[in-house]
């Protein structure tokens, strides 16, 4: 057997600590959120990661499924009220500080990517009675679905549905629905380009072209 070249031995400490004990850190925490929600619908449908800071809450009957393969990173928050139920398809990825919040119900399609400081969540509130507390006027909700294949950039906030293999660039509010396959931007979000259809693309004069926008800050 050939020894370890000293590159392989200077690595072993930093395999040890981020592969060996990132699994192993995984795993505790995944028993411990099935064990600590053992009153609701907690179901990893195969390997999962659960980075640190991996935050569940469901103090009622809600449910989340998570299917194989997604990737919890770093820092992600879910709170699912009543009978909230949230479905995470397979592939998934979520890099870090995401916050998810649902009291009716979120679909993540299959190979989704949420960068970081993404926030989701299928409420908004009531505010605009002068005589009440912007506390005391209550929500509107409605159910959320995101396709297969979507990629939403840095420091989103999402609380309408996107399409499949659409991209939501950097620091965008995605406040009505996005169509499929296109790149959206802005507060409110809306498609700057089509493409895989022969939609032809939309012109916004911009002097930043859209594709400049999502990778600034993915």
């Amino acid at each position: 057997m050939r020894p370890l070249s000293a590159d392989l031995l200077r690595k072993v400490p930093w395999y040890a600590r981020y592969r060996v004990g990132g699994k192993l850190s995984s795993d505790l925490r995944r028993l411990v959120v099935l064990a600590t929600h053992r009153h609701c619908h907690v179901e990893f449908q195969g390997p999962v990661r659960l980075g640190k800071g991996f935050e569940l809450c469901i103090p009622d009957h809600g449910t989340l499924i998570v299917g194989p393969g997604v990737d919890f990173r770093r820092g992600f928050v879910c709170e699912i009220s009543g009978n909230g139920r949230i479905t995470i398809g397979a592939g998934s990825i979520f890099t870090s500080n995401a916050l998810v919040q649902c009291s009716t119900s979120i679909d993540i399609g299959r190979r989704c990517v949420f960068s970081q400081s993404t926030q989701l969540v299928d409420g908004t509130h009531n505010f605009r009675e002068p005589s009440l507390s912007v506390l005391d006027q209550g929500y509107d909700y409605r159910p959320i679905t995101i396709g297969d294949d979507v990629w939403v950039a840095a420091k989103c906030t999402i609380f309408a549905d996107i399409g499949e293999r659409s991209v939501i660039g950097a620091h965008s509010v995605v406040s009505r629905a996005i169509p499929p396959r296109c790149l959206a931007l802005g507060a409110p979000a809306r498609p700057m380009e089509y493409f895989g259809t022969d939609t032809p693309p939309i012109s916004n004069g911009s002097s930043e072209s859209g594709s400049d926008r999502v990778a600034a800050d993915a």
